[in-house]
């Protein structure tokens, strides 16, 4: 199962660093795809960072051929600015349920600094 090629995890260079059921590690590397104008880590790029981990976490847990995967609610606090360099997302679960589960995010930095922290809810429902 290919998570990465052809989305937007590969546009800002996001990649898989820990697949498990109850936690999901993510790096992203900080740099011109992931930079604001200013020249910092886009707060956009850390919530993209954040619903992917907690989305590919659900997957781990649903039956794939059967059910789908989508975040539907996500709040993000931007704790620490940063210019370069790489972050990690670990998501871990806070609530694994039948049509829903709920994911803590903590992005940090390679001093496993926080950098943000982060809440997604990721609804689960039926394929057609």
């Amino acid at each position: 199962m290919d998570l990465i090629q052809h989305t937007i995890h590969a546009a800002l260079g996001i990649e898989i660093v820990k697949l498990e059921q109850d936690q999901v590690v993510l790096s992203m590397p900080v740099g011109p795809n992931t930079r604001q104008p200013m020249g910092y880590l886009h707060g956009g790029a850390s919530v993209v960072l954040a619903e992917s981990a907690a989305s590919i976490g659900t997957m781990l847990n649903i039956n794939q051929e059967t059910e789908a995967a989508f975040g539907i609610e996500i709040n993000a606090n931007h704790l620490r600015s940063k210019k370069d360099g790489i972050v990690y997302a670990t998501a871990t679960p806070v609530h694994k349920g039948k049509t829903m589960m709920v994911w803590q995010i903590d992005i940090t930095d390679e001093e496993n600094k926080k950098v943000c922290v982060s809440r997604c809810t990721v609804a689960i429902v039926a394929k057609r």
